[in-house]
């Protein structure tokens, strides 16, 4: 695929990706910075830095509000001018987001503009409710997960509201590095069969 929606999501073992408390002034959460330590290698030749240098040529950001506004709205670039759809339950009046974000209440047009504005490069996702509801929606292509080995015990989960079906997944690659493994997964349709 050319240019697939994927998820981009520092994980613990036990599925968190912040810890308790996340609010403004501790956007991590207690403890959930340990989530990042990877980063410390992302200017690295290694496994890790491959991985950033990869998120940072995506085309388009989507990101969840709640991500969005814990991020200081990145002040309206994420990373090289990229076009940010911000996935939202509703706009206020007024609301205009900075430089390159844009408010979409649609998770399918939301897919669909991020899609058209990284022309040829994949679309990176941020954030644990825009995956939820794109994953609903069988828009994301593919997951880069990094996990981390650590059991954080409490904080916002990444695949907590789903809804009742299953996804199946494809490991399509893994890449091992300090304090990290890399796991990038394809999403499987529906209509694929599934082997045992």
């Amino acid at each position: 695929m050319n240019n697939p929606i994927r998820l981009y999501m520092s994980m613990s073992l036990d599925g968190y990706i912040a810890g308790p408390d996340d609010r403004p002034g501790q956007e991590l959460g207690r403890d959930g910075g340990r989530l990042f330590n990877w980063l410390d290698d992302r200017e690295s030749d290694g496994p890790s830095g491959q991985v950033y240098r990869e998120a940072m040529a995506t085309g388009a950001v989507i990101s969840g509000r709640r991500t969005f506004e814990l991020a200081r709205r990145w002040q309206g670039d994420h990373h090289d001018g990229v076009p940010i759809f911000v996935l939202t339950h509703q706009v206020d009046d007024g609301d205009v987001p900075p430089g390159c974000a844009r408010f979409v209440t649609d998770v399918e047009d939301c897919a669909r503009q991020a899609r058209a504005a990284a022309r040829d490069r994949p679309v990176m996702v941020h954030g644990a409710g825009a995956a939820q509801a794109l994953l609903r929606a069988g828009q994301i292509d593919e997951m880069e997960i990094h996990l981390v080995p650590v059991l954080l015990g409490d904080g916002r989960r990444l695949f907590d509201h789903l809804g009742g079906d299953h996804i199946e997944l494809n490991l399509v690659r893994r890449l091992e590095d300090r304090d990290v493994t890399h796991l990038r997964y394809r999403v499987r349709r529906p209509e694929e069969a599934v082997v045992s």
